[in-house]
């Protein structure tokens, strides 16, 4: 394909704005997090964007009945892991954090996705990698404490909250680029809320967890899942099917930026100097990290761009 076809085709724009959408968030998830168990929120979330993509969810069903084996199985990951376990994780590091440090975490999940690209997809890390994993693992580290060598039990519940969504969401990255070889961006995001609700309907019976929710708050979870949910996820779907994996990491620095910004600003709250450090070692790592892969004949982690060779979705 040429190159002006190519940067014709490029969609990186559209992950940088669905990114910043992310990063709002928290201005209706942070009140809710400490009034409702996580996994009642989540659940409402998903049942109004269901109730919404009703139309295609046939449609989506049939496809994906036609699809590989392997898109298959990634779907069931991307909607019972990626969408309602990962979202019910970052919910809960809400209620026991601030509303600031677990968004910003969420910048190691290109760290991550490439790592499980690499375990997933048999692609080989290459030394060059730990230059860029090694600064954001320690930058993380202070970014998520507030003193940093004095760590409570909550707070390293809350970080591991935090980072095991981070690498839920990475795993549904690297699956949902393979997937859309065989399934349209509208499709997956239908998916991806259906078996999501099926999923925190199965979590809520085995845990015994209310779904219960007052009518005052019905606003803020719709609002929760149109913006940041909806409209940002299918726009990231739309971007990522045309956008290398490199451009999308890079774009994807809105969502901490908008994170900072939204919790210093709206929600009045502020980092320690030292999470601030580890704030800017996390994003100049992953900034060097998208740059290296995107400029460099020997990229540190060899991912193709093309979705059905990454996995091998069409055999």
């Amino acid at each position: 394909m040429p190159a002006s076809s190519t940067r014709h085709a490029d969609r990186t724009w559209l992950v940088a704005l669905a990114a910043s959408l992310w990063g709002l968030s928290a201005i209706w998830r942070d009140p809710l997090a400490k009034q409702y168990p996580s996994v009642a929120i989540v659940f409402w979330e998903h049942v109004f964007l269901v109730v919404l993509l009703s139309p295609w969810l046939v449609d989506a069903v049939r496809a994906v009945a036609r699809a590989s084996r392997r898109t298959q199985v990634s779907v069931l990951v991307i909607g019972a892991g990626s969408s309602a376990l990962a979202t019910t994780l970052f919910t809960s590091a809400f209620r026991l954090g601030d509303p600031i440090t677990p968004q910003v975490l969420q910048k190691l999940q290109p760290l991550i996705a490439l790592l499980l690209a690499a375990v997933l997809l048999g692609e080989r890390l290459r030394g060059s990698f730990a230059f860029f994993a090694v600064p954001a693992v320690a930058g993380a580290w202070l970014l998520s404490f507030p003193e940093p060598f004095a760590v409570t039990v909550t707070s390293l519940y809350a970080a591991g909250l935090a980072l095991g969504a981070a690498a839920l969401w990475a795993a549904g990255t690297v699956l949902g680029r393979a997937a859309s070889a065989e399934l349209s961006f509208r499709q997956l995001t239908t998916l991806r809320f259906g078996v999501g609700l099926v999923a925190l309907a199965v979590i809520s019976l085995v845990t015994g967890t209310s779904i219960r929710i007052d009518t005052g708050s019905v606003g803020s979870i719709l609002v929760l899942a149109l913006v940041p949910g909806l409209i940002a996820l299918l726009l990231y779907y739309r971007g990522l099917r045309n956008t290398p994996a490199s451009r999308a990491t890079l774009a994807e620095l809105a969502f901490p930026i908008t994170a900072a910004v939204v919790g210093v600003t709206v929600l009045d709250r502020t980092l320690s100097s030292s999470q601030w450090v580890g704030f800017a070692i996390v994003l100049a790592a992953v900034v060097g990290l998208a740059l290296h892969e995107r400029r460099s004949e020997r990229p540190a982690v060899a991912v193709p761009d093309r979705a059905d060779e990454a996995i091998g979705t069409r055999g």
